[in-house]
């Protein structure tokens, strides 16, 4: 039995897809030979339909999986038409698009069915069965009738052979990513936001049957360590390890344990993801004394009203800054996420964001444009206020360059402009001389001067950076990618997290 994986991630990017590589190493231990074909340019593999076909003709597989997240759907529809014309084995779909809409999804002729939910024991099941019906977790049709079968219980993270990194060529990636090596040692999260897929999961899951608790499960700290070591004794020039758990910090024992044993195997710093209502000195001097670099936290908005009316982040400004503090007091370089354009901001909630990220001075922060994924709650709230592009949504393989939501003229053209000098705005509110002029111009300007001047306005931010470059004042610069604010006083230009 011959397994293909293709896994469309055009236009962002390097990414490591944790469910190809959990279910590649659960079909290699039953026997099963697995194949990827990783559709990304910086990996020196384009969308090329040729190429495609070559590969997957040479591989002769007899099941086709896609892994689809929704930028990524369009992609993996294209492809799917494509292998159509020539091909005739199975062809599933999986991931986040599909069980966020499966019935969606199904219409699709190009595909022969779906896996819902997390797809390592469906899958095998289903190969095994020859045959998705009856099996939990798998979608299909039944001639004009779309079918879902009811979900599993949770996988059992700790059952679970160890994932399969091989099949990336890992090494390749590595090297693409200057040493940063992506670990996963939880599944789920406690929280409901909106914009994100763990609310629908939950519901999901809670209507099959199966408990909301049993979400947020952990590999041991054991097995996580044992993972680490492998990595480095197969691979060379890891520099650095990105947990990207969900929260990687909602159980102070298991946090503990790892703090212990982590620096017995290596000395290589990590990156982790926290909440700031479940971050405090404790968890802070425990990641300090394991060695970890940088703390991410996703703060999304300055704007209270926002957290509260739109994304169902119930946590105070107070409680932001309290979490800064603690990091900052046990030396750990914090990261914010944040994001603008959201459904029913307005220009004074986009600068409530500014003046905090001025206020807490993270060692850095990412933007990032709001974007409705289908099946969010975040999504029917847009879609309610009438606020959505629907047209331009479909053209969207990121949400980094563009958006698709409509706020009103005003709003829409003030989110352009914060988005284009989201670091001279933040600099400009911490009230570093050299930038208030720049901000007040921009903030000024109408839709044709902004299109007209915001080249000019770029080489003016340039000549900005470099004044207080020379004189030694803290402040903000894109560093990494055109979406990341880095403080002047990081030095580490080997570690792009």
């Amino acid at each position: 039995m011959r397994v293909l994986f293709i896994y469309p991630n055009l236009n962002a990017q390097i990414g490591f897809n944790y469910g190809i590589s959990y279910i590649s190493g659960l079909l290699k231990s039953e026997g099963i030979e697995t194949f990827l074909l990783n559709i990304n340019a910086d990996l020196g593999y384009p969308l090329d339909l040729m190429r495609i076909k070559q590969d997957v003709t040479r591989i002769d597989p007899d099941l086709i999986g896609f892994s689809v997240l929704t930028n990524q759907y369009k992609y993996a529809l294209e492809i799917a038409a494509s292998l159509r014309t020539y091909y005739g084995r199975p062809i599933v779909f999986g991931g986040i698009h599909p069980t966020m809409d499966p019935y969606g999804t199904l219409k699709e002729p190009v595909l022969d069915s779906i896996c819902v939910g997390e797809g390592e024991e469906a899958f095998l099941e289903s190969i095994r069965a020859g045959s998705p019906v009856h099996v939990p977790n798998m979608g299909y049709r039944d001639g004009n009738r779309a079918v879902l079968e009811p979900l599993r219980p949770y996988t059992d993270l700790v059952r679970l052979p160890p994932k399969d990194y091989e099949i990336f060529d890992f090494q390749r990636m590595i090297d693409a990513k200057g040493g940063w090596v992506g670990l996963l040692s939880s599944r789920g999260c406690p929280f409901r936001c909106t914009y994100c897929l763990n609310h629908r999961i939950i519901k999901l899951y809670k209507d099959s049957g199966h408990l909301p608790k049993d979400y947020i499960r952990r590999h041991t700290v054991d097995q996580v360590i044992g993972e680490i070591q492998s990595l480095l004794s197969r691979y060379h020039g890891i520099g650095m390890f990105i947990f990207d758990d969900d929260l990687f910090t909602f159980d102070k024992d298991w946090l503990r344990e790892f703090s212990e044993k982590y620096r017995s195997v290596t000395r290589i710093g990590f990156v982790c993801n926290a909440h700031v209502r479940m971050f405090d000195e404790e968890a802070a001097s425990y990641l300090k004394e394991a060695g970890c670099r940088i703390v991410k936290f996703g703060v999304e908005s300055g704007s209270e009203r926002m957290r509260r009316s739109v994304l169902s982040r119930y946590m105070t400004n107070g409680d932001i800054e309290a979490a800064f503090r603690a990091a900052h007091k046990f030396g750990l370089h914090t990261s914010a996420f944040v994001m603008i354009g959201l459904p029913g901001e307005k220009k004074e909630d986009v600068q409530d964001t500014l003046r905090l990220l001025a206020k807490i001075q993270p060692g850095r922060f990412r933007w990032t444009l709001f974007f409705p994924f289908v099946g969010t709650r975040a999504f029917e709230i847009a879609q309610s206020a009438g606020a959505i592009d629907f047209a331009r949504m479909a053209d969207l393989d990121n949400f980094t360059d563009e958006t698709c939501m409509d706020l009103g003229a005003d709003v829409n053209l003030y989110v352009q402009k914060a988005k284009d000098c989201f670091c001279a705005f933040v600099n400009g509110y911490a009230d570093v001389p050299e930038y208030a002029g720049i901000v007040s111009r921009v903030e000024a300007m109408g839709p044709g001067a902004w299109e007209t001047g915001k080249a000019s306005v770029a080489s003016e931010i340039e000549r900005a950076d470099e004044r207080v470059r020379q004189r030694g004042q803290q402040h903000y610069e894109v560093r990494y990618n055109r979406f990341m604010g880095v403080r002047s006083d990081w030095e580490d230009d080997n570690i792009p997290a």
